[in-house]
């Protein structure tokens, strides 16, 4: 499988892994309707924007590996929008956690900023 990928998919572990940018790191996605889809059956994982665009997606049998437009699965922006849903709960929960003693709504919002709404990568 290619190194220095920008996104990661482990199907096994349902795990999206984000690794570029300021905002990197792993989310589990639960969502079985996700997971089912049926052009992912014979996946074992992704990585994706590789330097070897033919080694990006790997397969549980003896397919060789391929680029993931010949894999025919979609766009990565499917993988990419789920990582970004869990990233925005995990910095709407830290925001939530983020608490001083005594401080109003609105001293909490001048400190921290607005709650975030949303998040793309």
């Amino acid at each position: 499988m290619a190194t220095n990928s920008t996104w990661t998919v482990v199907f096994e572990d349902r795990k999206i892994l984000k690794k570029t940018g300021s905002d990197q790191g792993a989310y589990v996605i639960n969502d079985d309707s996700f997971w089912s889809n049926n052009s992912f059956s014979n996946i074992w994982a992704i990585q994706y924007g590789t330097s070897n665009p033919s080694d990006e997606v790997e397969y549980r049998d003896e397919t060789p590996h391929s680029t993931f437009a010949d894999a025919n699965i979609g766009d990565i922006k499917q993988f990419s929008d789920k990582w970004d849903a869990a990233h925005l709960a995990k910095i709407q929960s830290d925001w939530d956690d983020d608490n001083v003693e005594g401080e109003t709504a609105e001293e909490k919002i001048t400190r921290l900023g607005a709650r975030p709404t949303s998040y793309s990568s």
